[in-house]
């Protein structure tokens, strides 16, 4: 469904920290999916809904809402005002493409498709 929150991520200075908190408040366990040279956490949060915990000086948390279709959504995203980056793969899992609405939040979209190499 176009639309639906389907993952988010939480920069943090101080990952071990991080995960501390939210699994305090939350009970969420983090795993490490064991990507070659990416401190990435990653949390179940529903069936198909999930987060993670990365190293970043950045500040907030950064939402991925659903597509069908991301070509046509980034059309949509540009056509109405935004700004948005061109898509990238993630490989065997999909698209992403980061994004910002008209009053500077910044977001990203997601497209899952397995089929995706590099």
């Amino acid at each position: 469904m176009s639309g639906k929150l389907v993952h988010f991520e939480l920069p943090a200075q101080d990952t071990t920290r991080a995960r501390a908190f939210w699994s305090g408040v939350f009970d969420w366990s983090f795993n490490d999916p064991g990507m070659p040279d990416v401190e990435y956490w990653m949390v179940r949060t529903g069936d198909d809904q999930g987060g993670a915990i990365f190293p970043a000086e950045q500040r907030g948390v950064i939402v991925y809402f659903d597509s069908e279709d991301i070509d046509a959504s980034l059309a949509k995203v540009r056509e109405n005002g935004g700004s948005a980056q061109d898509k990238q793969p993630i490989p065997g899992v999909g698209w992403f493409a980061r994004c910002t609405d008209t009053e500077g939040n910044d977001f990203s979209l997601f497209e899952a498709d397995e089929s995706v190499t590099t």
